[in-house]
């Protein structure tokens, strides 16, 4: 029995099969199957071919840098405002960020192909390069001159409150500039090289992503202490 099997990537290729499939013949379907895997494959490997092909500088989320530039506007200006919205919206986009990656984006990238997860990573990596260290940076800098603006620190009857918020920054610190940023910088070499060790891409990635869950859950416990301080 002939039949026509379609492969997506512009070819179609006849098979003839007989009824000796159940005999160890593979027929149409396990080709299909197999077809299917190589054109995913083929195209994991073809989205790869255009972020290796733009410059780091390019693929950097530049406009980030906005809020430290804000911060640097709240300090020299005295500005309680600009402070306050410096710090909160550094830790709502730094704290979203950690809940997507290690919530949604981890359970996803578990269950593609290495191809699939390399094409994935080649993207995401270099978006967060930058991102990253900058709104974390911002979120406890601003935080610590906001609360000394506000008389947290270094007397007050909150500051146990304030250590336990500095602590909980400074396991985040440790996370992020020790593991995270490191292994970004890791993966980002081993993708440019001719034949990069997929099994140590998706080994320093899903680290990446369980500690981004980490950080997330953390974060939920610094706005716990946040509303406490605002609200009593």
């Amino acid at each position: 029995m002939a039949g026509i099997v379609r492969t997506g990537l512009g070819l179609d290729l006849r098979v003839t099969t007989s009824r000796t499939e159940g005999a160890g013949v593979p027929g149409i379907a396990e080709l299909k199957d197999g077809l299917e895997r190589k054109r995913l494959s083929v195209i994991g490997r073809a989205a790869m071919a255009e972020p290796m092909s733009v410059p780091l500088w390019r693929q950097l989320t530049w406009w980030i840098l906005a809020l430290p530039a804000a911060l640097l506007v709240a300090l020299f200006s005295g500005s309680l405002p600009i402070l306050d919205y410096t710090h909160v919206m550094s830790g709502a986009l730094w704290t979203g960020a950690d809940l997507l990656l290690g919530f949604i984006v981890g359970p996803v990238m578990r269950r593609l192909t290495l191809d699939q997860r390399r094409a994935i990573i080649g993207y995401l990596t270099p978006r967060t390069l930058l991102y990253m260290p900058v709104v974390a940076f911002t979120t406890g800098t601003a935080g610590w001159f906001l609360a000394n603006r506000l008389g947290y620190w270094p007397k007050s009857p909150e500051r146990d409150w304030i250590l336990g918020a500095l602590g909980v920054t400074t396991l985040l610190a440790i996370q992020g500039f020790g593991i995270i940023l490191p292994n970004n910088v890791r993966i980002l070499k081993e993708i440019h090289r001719p034949e990069p060790d997929l099994e140590r891409l998706a080994r320093w990635n899903r680290t990446n992503l369980v500690l981004a869950g980490v950080q997330g859950i953390l974060q939920v416990l610094i706005i716990v202490i946040m509303v406490h301080l605002t609200v009593g």
